[in-house]
């Protein structure tokens, strides 16, 4: 007996060894092909990736020829630059009634403003009226832009008309009651041999003879100023328009990306935003500096666009992005990159790169020598983003945008 179960002990240990040994056998090549599938799981995605990356980056033609450039270190959003949520506080007005109201222009108690599809419009009494249109429809498409025309910046001069800055057209003169247009400078004109392809902003002095303004480039148009930031193409202008002789002058140029304009209250110094190097430039139209320029703010912590007078003496500044610090800003990323801004732009639309490029709303008030006096924001931009024009009137801080579809309006007093 004790035999017989020594022998079936015997064999069901051998049983079991026997088993356990299939075992092992059968988990290594469950594990050899997982691994093999992981590899080839591995180069399939690599190669799905890599390869239309490299013949993107061999046979695709990039639509810019982007020049290497860097920024100075962003700078950190602490004391009057300290991130809040100041903006969140502002009304949103007229949803879906206007187009990227880009700028904004007061006379009493009426606002003017601009729109992406090609109107001036009137705000009187909450309604809303359509002044003119410069262009010709249709509009609503990139294709169509620039027969529609593009109406940025406006003012109203000493005579009570406006004063308008349309991007394809140029500049003009529209009486807001009749709706009559005059033309005063063609965008056709060809200035010291270059035409302007992208007119931007303007600001008028009190007496209305002299105006100053804004050609961004003569490259690009409006509808590639994604291009135009990304290239860092230096063809921007600043110049001046005498109503009296009809002379136009190039005050400065080389700029890269011309942009907001801004006269100081003494006219003796305009203000031009350099949107590309995320700075202000400074040109000297009277004493003993006169025609002079000089830095009025370097390096800004985002994209300045427009400039206009503050109460305090100073001055607003609308920002259309930020540069973050801390965090990672794309932009200082990029800007000595260019095999990379080529590669990015073979590869993807403007419209598609710019998804990239997190919302934010922000606003500068500048003092009267540059330095920073306060600043409002609206991290991830939930109520303002890209603020193109911070216009201020009757203690309200009034917000323009080139892609939102509202009017947003802050009160300055309970803030």
């Amino acid at each position: 007996m004790k035999e017989s179960e020594g022998l079936r002990q015997r064999r069901l240990q051998q049983s079991r060894v026997v088993a356990d040994e299939s075992r092992d056998v059968d988990t290594k090549h469950v594990s050899a092909y997982s691994g093999k599938v992981f590899r080839i799981t591995l180069t399939t995605l690599v190669v799905t990736l890599v390869v239309p990356l490299l013949t993107a980056a061999l046979l695709l033609q990039s639509p810019i020829n982007p020049q290497p450039f860097s920024y100075k270190e962003p700078p950190l959003l602490v004391g009057p630059l300290e991130a809040n949520d100041k903006l969140r506080q502002a009304e949103r007005l007229w949803e879906g009634q206007l187009l990227g109201p880009e700028s904004i222009a007061h006379l009493g108690d009426v606002i003017f403003t601009g729109t992406a599809d090609g109107q001036i419009l009137k705000i009187s009494d909450g309604n809303i009226h359509t002044v003119a249109r410069i262009g010709k429809l249709p509009c609503g498409t990139r294709e169509d832009e620039p027969t529609c025309g593009r109406p940025l910046g406006l003012r109203v001069g000493p005579n009570g008309t406006l004063f308008v800055a349309d991007a394809y057209y140029g500049l003009f003169e529209v009486n807001p009651v009749t709706g009559e247009v005059k033309m005063l400078v063609s965008a056709q004109e060809v200035i010291q041999g270059k035409r302007m392809a992208f007119v931007n902003d303007l600001s008028i002095t009190q007496n209305g003879r002299k105006i100053y303004f804004t050609d961004s480039s003569s490259k690009w148009q409006r509808r590639d100023h994604k291009y135009l930031v990304i290239e860092g193409t230096a063809d921007g202008r600043l110049m001046e328009y005498d109503t009296v002789t009809k002379q136009v002058e190039v005050l400065m140029d080389d700029l890269r990306f011309a942009n907001g304009v801004q006269l100081s209250p003494a006219e003796d110094y305009v203000l031009v935003a350099e949107t590309t190097l995320a700075r202000i430039r400074r040109y000297h139209i009277s004493g003993l500096r006169k025609g002079g320029h000089d830095m009025f703010f370097d390096n800004l912590p985002g994209l300045p666009d427009n400039i206009r007078p503050s109460s305090s003496g100073g001055y607003w500044v609308g920002m259309a992005t930020l540069r973050q610090n801390p965090g990672f800003s794309a932009l200082d990323f990029l800007a000595p990159r260019p095999w990379l801004k080529n590669l990015i732009f073979k590869l993807f639309s403007q419209e598609m790169a710019m998804k990239f490029v997190p919302k934010y709303g922000l606003v500068l008030e500048l003092n009267e020598d540059g330095s920073v006096r306060r600043s409002f924001h609206d991290p991830h931009g939930v109520v303002v983003s890209a603020v193109s024009e911070a216009s201020e009137h009757g203690g309200y801080l009034y917000l323009g945008s080139y892609s939102s579809p509202a009017l947003c309006i802050l009160n300055l007093n309970q803030l």
